[in-house]
This record gives structure tokens, sequence and C-alpha cells, in this order.
């Protein structure tokens, strides 16, 4: 079996998906050729994972300061490349195309006529799940983005709905724990503005990752660029998480039993809702603007119940795909939650 696998790269989560996914693949002996679209070449980072992957545009939004920037994204989405790219890109060596919300492999399957199946958090969307701010722009771009035969939707809870549990890609030996150190991943945000609501809190020590940090020491405050493997030294050491309302670090953290604040991007329908769910399971806190008395209550304050822990769904998606069977989900799902 030959697969194409596109992954929508504007943020990490999808590539931390991948990674899960293709250490699975391969371990069965599945070849695999990657596409990744939606960030500029020069901000990817340790992809040695994944071979001689294929670039190509795609479409992401643009933030500024915590928020999505519609107008910002509108003007430099550019639909005729990512046209010429569906329409040029070949997929007759491959059996099968997977894709992880990337449009570019996902509309030429369907152009070309070739099984795409979908994995993602995405595609959770499309069953009913805790929304806020539905619309029906919303509902269509999960539905239309990145369309597939088949969808595996992943949430960290099913809601009687026919989805999986997360991908979660962390490695085995976890270590001790530091009850004062808190992990800071809020990549849609001001950092000058996050290092001074944490400049106060001085009995905590804060490891903050974000675009355009450079490796620094303020005190108890430590600044970091995007980084693979210190990252995830620093979330399994770290007591608390702070971050926006990502999927795929949450689903870690939770893993991981970490006590959780989630600040959503705002106008981000999908991360609104996420922190929707996790407030209504009771699995993290969450607030819309951020200020240090927030921070402190949070940080000083109970920790939500968690007694989650999910299994390897990306070792079953494999096994399951090897069976080639893909309109049969409900002993896989059931499997999962079991």
């Amino acid at each position: 079996m030959r697969i194409l696998y596109g992954v929508q790269a504007t943020g990490n989560g999808h590539i931390s998906r991948a990674r899960a996914m293709e250490q699975q693949l391969s371990k069965a002996g599945v070849a695999v050729d990657f596409l990744f679209s939606g960030r500029p070449a020069e901000q990817f980072f340790d992809m040695q994972q994944f071979g001689q992957y294929q670039l190509r545009r795609g479409l992401t939004f643009v933030t500024q300061a915590g928020s999505v920037n519609y107008w910002q994204s509108a003007k430099q989405a550019s639909l005729a490349e990512l046209w010429r790219d569906i329409r040029t890109l070949d997929l007759s060596q491959y059996d099968l195309v997977l894709t992880d919300f990337e449009p570019v492999s996902a509309w030429a399957a369907k152009r070309q006529q070739k099984t795409c199946i979908a994995i993602g958090h995405q595609y959770a969307f499309l069953h009913a799940i805790p929304m806020e701010n539905a619309n029906v722009l919303s509902r269509s771009v999960f539905r239309h983005f990145a369309p597939a035969n088949y969808a595996l939707g992943l949430h960290w809870h099913h809601f009687n709905q026919p989805i999986l549990p997360p991908i979660i890609d962390l490695p085995a030996a976890q270590g001790s724990v530091n009850p004062k150190q808190v992990l800071v991943y809020l990549p849609f945000e001001d950092q000058q503005q996050v290092i001074s609501l944490l400049q106060p809190l001085t009995e905590f020590s804060f490891s903050i990752y974000g675009p355009g940090l450079s490796p620094a020491q303020f005190g108890h405050i430590r600044t970091q660029p995007p980084s693979l493997q210190a990252f995830k030294t620093d979330l399994l050491q770290s007591e608390a998480v702070l971050s926006n309302a990502g999927f795929e670090l949450i689903s870690e953290a939770l893993q991981l039993k970490k006590h959780i604040m989630v600040k959503p991007l705002q106008g981000q329908m999908e991360q609104q809702s996420n922190a929707l769910a996790l407030t209504q399971l009771k699995l993290a806190c969450r607030a819309d603007e951020l200020h240090t008395k927030v921070i402190a209550d949070w940080l000083y304050g109970q920790r939500a119940t968690n007694s989650t822990h999910y299994p390897n769904v990306a070792a079953a998606i494999c096994d399951w795909l090897l069976q080639d069977t893909p309109d049969q989900t409900a002993p896989l799902i059931k499997s999962l939650w079991s």
C-alpha cells in the first residue's frame, strides 16, 4: 500500500498527529509520502521524520493579538494557486489519500476519484458535539475545506457520536514533575504582553514557547522558539499548561493529567468550541481575556478532575487502514472508547 498523507500545517497540532501516525504506518511497512500546506517553508522545524516531504501554499488563517483577522486571511489567500496545486498534484501512484484537514490533497483526490480518508479534530464538528458561535459558514468550512470519502473525527469525549479519542504523540519515558513549573504556549498572542502578565508571579517558573521568541532567561521566565524535543520535555516536567485552545496540545496535557487553562483564539469557532467542551467536561479552566490575577487564581485554585486515559489511537487506525474496510468504522470506534 502506498499513501499520500496531506497535513494542514497552520498549527503544530496537525503535524504532531502526523508524527504519531507516521510511526505506526512505518512500523507496519506502509509507504507514505507527506504533503504539508498552510505555512511558509522557513517556519517548519524538526521535520526529519517525514523524509522528502512536499510543500504547497494551501489556505490558512491570519491571526493578530489573539484574534483571527479575516480581512488579512482573505487578502493573503491565493485561490488561483490553490486550484493550480489541486489540478497538478498527481495521485496516480497512490492507493489511498489521507488528509488531516489539508485541502490540496483532499480536493485532488476528489477530482481524480481517489479514495480519501480524513483524520482530524475538525471532522468531529460534522457531528452533534459542543459548539460555540457555530453558523452556516463555519459548518460549511468544516464540510468542504478538505472533503473526504470517509472521515474520522477526534475529540476528548465521544458525546454519543461516531468519533474517536485523540491521537497522542508523547514519549514513553515521562520523568519527574516540578509542581511550580508552567508550560506556556500562546502563539496567537502578543508574546511581550504574555511575559509582562507573568512577571509578578515569581513563585512559579514559566517556560514560554512562541513564534519570534529567542532562547532567553528573565528570572523565573524562560523563553524558547518552537522546538519539538525541548517543548515535549517541558510539557512532561510541568505541573500546569497555559495555552490557546488548540486540540492536540490539550489532548497531550490531559493524557499527562496536567492543570490546564485555555484562552481560546477569538473569532475562531473551533477553539471557542474546544474551550466550551473542556469546561462542560470539567477538564480545564477557561479565560477569554488574560490578566495576571486570572492566571494567579487558576494556578492557586482547585484543579479540574481528570480521570481520562486515551489508548493508542494511531496504532488502531493503522490496523483499521490495513484491513481496507473504510466503510466499517463502528468496531474501531467501540473498541477505542471501551
